[in-house]
């Protein structure tokens, strides 16, 4: 039995689950001033997952080498405490309404909650944009409770 989910994808998708029960994590109401849910021995954080897609739209991909480069001069002095990198293959309808499948990678950053990091990841998205020629880069957040 098949379920249409590339090996790629369903590999993806259980390491993200999997990093979710490994950081201990409840979902928190995002608002400010939300109410602490995080157990005594947690603590609340922020987890942004980026999707990056590697298809250029002229032609070509970001190659691994380009990948390394964005992520050695422009994601890791931004985060140097660290972040996650899972390769995927990913689907979505771009504005031409034409539907693009590309080699993708999903970026993975728990941080506490800050002006400094909300501002890094934008530089980091628009960074991306502009180099690589993409329409988007998807940002998904999170609350999270973390414990080290």
């Amino acid at each position: 039995m098949t379920t249409g989910i590339s090996p790629l994808v369903r590999t993806a998708l259980a390491a993200v689950a999997m990093a979710a029960a490994l950081a201990g994590c409840s979902a928190l109401p995002s608002a400010p001033g939300a109410a602490k849910a995080c157990g005594s021995s947690f603590e609340t954080f922020e987890r942004d997952t980026l999707y990056f897609g590697r298809a250029i739209p002229s032609g070509g991909q970001v190659s691994d080498a380009e990948w390394t480069g964005f992520l050695d001069t422009t994601m890791t002095p931004a985060f140097p405490q660290g972040l996650t990198v899972i390769d995927a293959a990913g689907q979505w309808r771009g504005v031409s309404g034409d539907v693009v499948r590309e080699r993708s990678k999903l970026v993975v950053l728990l941080h506490p909650r800050s002006e400094k990091d909300d501002a890094a990841i934008a530089s980091i998205i628009g960074t991306y944009r502009q180099r690589f020629a993409q329409e988007a880069v998807l940002q998904e957040r999170q609350s999270v409770c973390v414990r080290f």
